[in-house]
């Protein structure tokens, strides 16, 4: 079996109970804290080698580095194959920074997202924008609201109650 669809399993298996749900969360998200440690300090160098290498290198199970390739996958210069990856599979954790900070930010990980690392990457002021950059792009903006009576946005000329507001 893949160790995607093994970590899925693990990880988000509702038939736990919450509490050890819970412990598991909380256990994986600081592995996870110190692996992006340690990817942070050094953030310009690729880090490369097989699940099971890397997994030995951050001192993590085989699954929990499934995990954290799960999840950082998204922020990779070139994506990893997450689906059929097994211990032996190639991998590389070369990631786009600016990518990795919004995706922090979005699954709303402060935990990650305010590492001390990140200040020797990015100032202040380029942290503030990333972060406000990544929470405006989910912001939906509603436009002006349309009266019955005003022309139709559709360039027809008519009112819109006559034409696209027509109801059934």
């Amino acid at each position: 079996m893949a160790l995607l669809k093994e970590w899925h399993k693990i990880a988000y298996d509702e038939s736990r109970d919450k509490g050890v749900i819970q412990r598991f969360w909380a256990n994986y998200f600081n592995l996870e804290k110190g692996v992006y440690e340690k990817l942070l300090a050094e953030p310009d160098q690729e880090v490369k080698g097989t699940v099971k290498e890397l997994a030995e290198r951050f001192g993590l199970s085989i699954m929990e580095m499934t995990g954290f390739l799960d999840g950082i996958n998204d922020s990779l210069v070139t994506p990893n194959p997450i689906d059929e990856m097994e211990e032996d599979t190639e991998v590389s954790l070369k990631f786009d920074k600016e990518k990795l900070y919004k995706n922090m930010v979005d699954a709303k990980a402060d935990w990650l997202y305010e590492l001390p690392q990140w200040e020797a990457i990015y100032d202040e002021e380029t942290r503030k924008r990333l972060y406000l950059e990544q929470k405006k792009s989910g912001t939906v903006v509603k436009g002006p609201k349309i009266g019955r009576n005003d022309p139709c946005p559709c360039g027809s000329g008519r009112k819109y109650k006559q034409c696209c507001g027509k109801k059934g």
